[in-house]
């Protein structure tokens, strides 16, 4: 982008965890969290997070939609503006709320722009590891300002190392899952928290990660930072993955050669 707008968001992101979410964490009353679906709370600090974000991402672009986490809890037809032309912004204020709420973390910020329905750009902010990550489709990404290059971890299957999401699985899926991953060196179970999954791609910590449910806040950063770092972000059927897919089931690695053999070893049929 020949533009600010990944310096600028950056700042708006830092912006909403240090006014907002920070002040919160391991503050919060009872009155502060609310059960919004069966087994997802919500708490004061997404609602006011969501409010600051959405403001400054429309003065940002002026005339751009804003689709978040809790506006659509609100009001589930904004989903249809995904695919709308101009600019649309996906925000999640807190990614990993009941880690947040239960004051543990990780927990992070999470931004992405779609113009005219295509991925364009993406952030997440891990504000207490003072992690950023920000990047577009066509200039790569940058992880606290340093390029990232996924394309040459290759290591091999035996020491790939990731997590798998297996509560939400079909129990076959889940069961393929649960025996491939011994052919694996290490299969962990997640950290309720699909930014941080996604950093710890980025950052080399792991090489993969598996999800079932794929709300578009939840991966569209992600897979974009991922993407533009060399990465692969699939449907289990090896379909690229869009934000506006209402399907089920998404394979993330640094990239395609771990790809091709992470999902032999946790997906093929036995």
């Amino acid at each position: 982008m020949a533009d600010t707008l990944l310096d600028d968001v950056g700042d708006l992101l830092r912006e909403a965890a240090d006014q907002v979410v920070l002040p919160l964490f391991r503050k919060l009353d009872d009155a502060d969290v609310s059960e919004k679906a069966h087994g997802e709370v919500v708490t004061v600090a997404d609602q006011r997070a969501e409010e600051l974000l959405s403001a400054g991402l429309r003065r940002l672009r002026p005339g751009s939609m804003v689709v978040g986490e809790e506006g659509v809890a609100d009001d589930p037809a904004l989903l249809r503006h995904l695919g709308d032309g101009g600019d649309v912004w996906l925000v999640d204020p807190v990614d990993g709320t009941a880690n947040f709420a239960a004051g543990r973390r990780p927990f992070a910020l999470m931004v992405s722009l779609l113009t005219d329905g295509r991925p364009n750009a993406g952030w997440i902010l891990d504000p207490l590891a003072d992690t950023l990550a920000v990047g577009s489709a066509d200039d790569g990404t940058l992880l606290n300002g340093r390029p990232v290059d996924t394309t040459a971890s290759l290591p091999p299957l035996g020491d790939l190392r990731g997590a798998a999401m297996t509560k939400f699985l079909p129990p076959e899926i889940r069961d393929r899952v649960r025996a491939g991953g011994r052919h694996l060196g290490e299969l962990l179970p997640g950290q309720h928290c699909a930014g941080r999954e996604y950093l710890d791609i980025l950052t080399g910590e792991q090489q993969f990660v598996l999800f079932w449910r794929t709300l578009p806040w939840d991966h569209a950063p992600g897979t974009l930072l991922v993407r533009a770092a060399g990465g692969v972000a699939r449907r289990f059927d090896g379909a690229d993955y869009h934000p506006s897919d209402d399907g089920r089931g998404l394979l993330v690695a640094a990239n395609e050669q771990i790809w091709n053999e992470v999902r032999d070893a946790l997906l093929s049929p036995p």
